[in-house]
């Protein structure tokens, strides 16, 4: 019980930290949802008669249209937070982190306490902002759609914190961020419905993981929770979670071993 205590507080000092430092600037929490709130406002006008000439599940263009954005919100916000850990590790506060006695895997943990926070106030004003201008969804499917979500974005910070690093470059992390990023958008259906594309395309989307996800989040916004997307996207949701917790454990404690 002790070591438990005491690893929630290591992860409960770096967390109060990194929120500090947010606070001191907080024009990035607003910068990371001023996009898919563009997307929103902008974007969804234009979906309204795709979503009603296809089948999407929904009539609705902005059912359909705000869970893609919720986890696009997860995924690329998050993938972006290694960023600031390069300058940390750059200004020596991971060196000067490292000769305290915290837990290892605290110094990921802690801050990945404060990118879940800050996702999820970006969540939460996504939502009620599509509930604002015509979304119809159900509230519980929201809330589980919201905890997907954080899975997916703390999964994205852990990587992203990993390759932080690993690489130790902004100018190497940048590409591959970008690499990553680009077929995940076109292929998971984030934005546009799947059977818009060529067979060849969503066949080639089948093998893509966040197509499950953004799938499962839309049909528990629907109210529907016990259709194969939503066991197939959740169950991928808590993969990736586990896969990048062990990849951003293990670069942390060999960094300071």
């Amino acid at each position: 019980m002790t070591t438990v205590s005491s690893y929630l507080r290591d992860c409960s000092v770096v967390f109060r930290r990194q929120i500090r430092m947010n606070l001191r600037n907080p024009a990035w929490v607003l910068i990371g949802i001023m996009q898919p709130v563009l997307y929103l406002v902008l974007f969804g006008p234009l979906l309204k008669p795709l979503v009603a000439q296809f089948d999407t599940g929904t009539t609705n263009a902005y059912t359909f249209l705000v869970p893609g954005l919720l986890v696009q919100l997860g995924m690329f916000g998050a993938f972006f937070a290694g960023f600031s850990l390069i300058g940390e590790w750059r200004e020596g506060v991971i060196e000067a982190e490292r000769v305290t006695p915290a837990a290892r895997s605290a110094l990921l943990v802690g801050r990945l306490w404060r990118d879940l926070l800050q996702l999820l106030v970006q969540a939460l004003i996504l939502v009620a902002l599509g509930y604002a201008i015509g979304m119809r969804g159900s509230v519980a499917g929201v809330v589980l759609g919201v905890l997907i979500t954080l899975l997916v974005g703390g999964a994205c910070a852990a990587a992203s914190n990993a390759l932080a690093m690993s690489t130790k470059d902004e100018n190497v992390m940048a590409p591959v961020v970008n690499v990553v990023m680009m077929p995940i958008l076109l292929l998971s259906g984030i934005l546009l419905p799947m059977t818009l594309g060529a067979g060849w395309l969503q066949r080639i989307s089948d093998f893509m993981p966040f197509r499950y996800i953004v799938d499962a989040v839309r049909e528990v916004f629907t109210g529907d929770f016990g259709s194969t997307d939503v066991m197939w996207g959740t169950g991928w949701a808590v993969l990736i979670f586990a896969l990048a917790m062990w990849w951003g454990a293990s670069v942390f404690r060999k960094e300071n071993a």
